[in-house]
């Protein structure tokens, strides 16, 4: 993409209304743009990075088997009421009237739907087990939205959904899931921590949640240090295989690591002084078991094999799309602006041309940025005419992870520049062999 005709709004200022860093940045980089409290518009950039979290949710959830579909946002109530969840959800839940005066309400959750749908379609024990997801907008009618995407009142959610004959197999379909998403954001350059939490509104007897380690989260949270030396790893998991599942797990959740909600500072006690952290986290996601709460209420049952009617084991599992990209800019980010990296990235390297009308450096900038994108990669070449100090404000404020400076003095002597926005460390390199380190950087990631 050439930025001269690219639609990227950057603030020069910090909107008054933003209240921590993820916030203020993703105003400043013209990612998103605050319709009412708690409601964002989703600018090309913005809307990018969404769309590589959900590439990225949607291939590891079908790597560990799980079959994705699409529920409307409109839900009739009449499904909630016979859940006996529409009074009891409380004022989160947006309720309104048709025009027929009947009961529909703007989907926080999907548990009903997703159980209507099997008990509608799934009859046999042969037809078991059966994860289905989806990716879709929710609403919850936050009393005092704040923090931009953190604690909005739209926002984008992965939930899914198992069904399963036993509580044996729903509780693989748990590890599979902590597998899963454990996968999921190492992919996408964070630390997320397995957490044992309390199941709130939803219920049920098995619950983590995933929290990102940073100072504005909204949950206080006590772990071991030793926790955050773990990682996923290149390791291949066969998600068919309860053994190994059930040992990532419990590697992950050995150690201590609780939210202030279930935080037991007698146990706590026992980790070794040196390794006992209190910090603040931002949860991305959170896995529950509940059993046959909402089968039994919605008859969800299947014929098992002597006929006899068997009630589904359940279990949903939730990634908040949206909030995790201001968990990201959190975890990522310098007085400058984001640092994204590189499998969330909007553009996969940022090219400046210094020198905008010179034929020379035109020509060296063109052949970098056609290289790039024949190679599958996605590049943002900065072809304004403006100084190159904007030119550089904006690249880092942005957050690519690389950027390849092109001048006629560098040209001079057949080199470029290549940066890395982490580290901010330069080298000069030729424009092919710029090209190649993009390339080999990239073949690991995408």
């Amino acid at each position: 993409m050439r930025l001269s005709r690219y639609f990227l709004p950057v603030l020069k200022e910090t909107p008054s209304e933003a209240q921590i860093v993820s916030h203020r940045l993703m105003l400043r980089a013209g990612m998103i743009k605050q319709a009412s409290a708690g409601i964002y518009e989703w600018l090309p950039l913005g809307f990018k990075v969404l769309r590589r979290l959900e590439t990225i949710i949607h291939e590891e959830q079908q790597r560990a088997g799980h079959i994705p579909m699409l529920m409307p946002v409109l839900q009739s109530a009449d499904l909630w009421k016979e859940s006996g969840r529409y009074d009891a959800y409380g004022p989160e839940m947006l309720r309104m009237k048709d025009r027929h005066d009947r009961d529909m309400l703007f989907s926080p959750t999907a548990e009903e739907l997703f159980t209507d749908v099997v008990r509608s379609n799934v009859t046999s024990y042969k037809d078991l087990p059966l994860t289905i997801y989806q990716i879709q907008w929710k609403f919850r009618d936050e009393i005092r939205p704040r923090f931009g995407v953190m604690r909005g009142r739209e926002f984008l959610m992965k939930d899914g959904y198992n069904f399963d004959l036993t509580k044996e197999d729903a509780l693989h379909a748990y590890n599979r899931h902590l597998v899963s998403y454990l996968r999921t954001y190492e992919r996408m350059g964070l630390q997320a921590i397995p957490m044992r939490a309390d199941s709130g509104p939803i219920g049920g007897d098995y619950t983590h949640e995933f929290l990102v380690l940073a100072e504005t989260g909204e949950s206080e949270v006590f772990y071991d240090s030793e926790i955050t030396d773990l990682t996923f790893g290149d390791r291949e998991i066969d998600f068919d295989d309860r053994g190994q599942c059930q040992a990532v797990l419990e590697e992950f959740t050995s150690r201590y690591a609780r939210t202030d909600e279930t935080h037991d500072e007698a146990v706590f006690a026992n980790v070794p002084e040196a390794r006992r952290r209190v910090a603040r986290g931002i949860e991305v996601g959170q896995i529950f078991y509940f059993g046959t709460e909402y089968s039994e209420k919605l008859g969800a049952t299947v014929a098992g094999p002597d006929g006899e009617k068997i009630t589904l084991h359940m279990g949903s599992h939730g990634i908040g799309v949206s909030r995790l990209i201001g968990a990201l800019i959190e975890a990522n980010h310098d007085d400058k602006g984001i640092i994204w990296p590189e499998g969330v990235t909007p553009f996969h390297a940022g090219i400046v041309n210094l020198k905008q009308g010179d034929a020379a450096t035109d020509a060296a900038c063109e052949g970098i940025y056609k290289a790039l994108v024949k190679a599958g990669l996605d590049p943002l070449y900065d072809d304004r005419e403006e100084r190159a100090g904007a030119k550089f404000a904006t690249m880092d404020l942005i957050g690519l992870p690389w950027r390849i400076t092109v001048g006629p003095r560098g040209l001079g002597n057949g080199v470029v520049e290549l940066t890395s926005r982490r580290t901010g460390e330069s080298e000069e390199l030729t424009p092919d062999a710029a090209v190649e380190r993009i390339k080999a950087i990239y073949a690991t990631v995408l």
